[in-house]
């Protein structure tokens, strides 16, 4: 696994951010940037994003809005060089702007396989204090991700 080559990286200053996909009806992403405030206020600056659709998208859009107010560094940790792949048109051209606007990009492994996704929800946990997670169904890789943080002893925070 590559490392997290950056001068001002700390792990205990790092968060890592997992959720689903599929985001429900009452999604608020006003009630989200409080959350980063207040993270960001308790010293998290570096933050570490799988960049699939969905929570990810979201979070980014997010802290891409704090960069303007806080002095904050946002990390793409990409599985594979084609994660994009089935993404939608529309899901490309977004997810090739994010990655333009990352302070880092860190891509995991050239090419796709079954277990990608869980390496880079491993190499996120693995070199953060803390995971903000949206987890609204106890299944898929956001419930292992989590499952994995405690395990690690990383502290968790659900975002419902």
């Amino acid at each position: 696994m590559p490392a997290i080559e950056d001068k001002d990286y700390k792990k205990n200053q790092c968060l890592a951010i997992t959720g689903h996909r599929k985001l429900s009806i009452d999604f608020d992403k006003d009630k989200l940037k409080e959350v980063f405030i207040r993270k960001i206020s308790q010293g998290y600056n570096t933050f570490l994003i799988g960049m699939a659709i969905g929570f990810d998208t979201e979070c980014f859009n997010v802290l891409l809005e704090l960069k303007k107010e806080y002095i904050i560094k946002i990390i793409a940790c990409v599985p594979c060089e084609n994660q994009d792949k089935n993404f939608s048109e529309k899901q490309k051209k977004e997810y090739k702007s994010l990655l333009k606007k990352a302070d880092k990009v860190i891509i995991l492994q050239k090419e796709y396989t079954v277990d990608c996704m869980f390496k880079r929800n491993r190499f996120m946990v693995d070199n953060c204090a803390f995971v903000l997670a949206y987890l609204i169904e106890n299944k898929g890789g956001t419930k292992y991700t989590v499952d994995y943080a405690v395990k690690k002893g990383v502290k968790v925070e659900i975002f419902n």
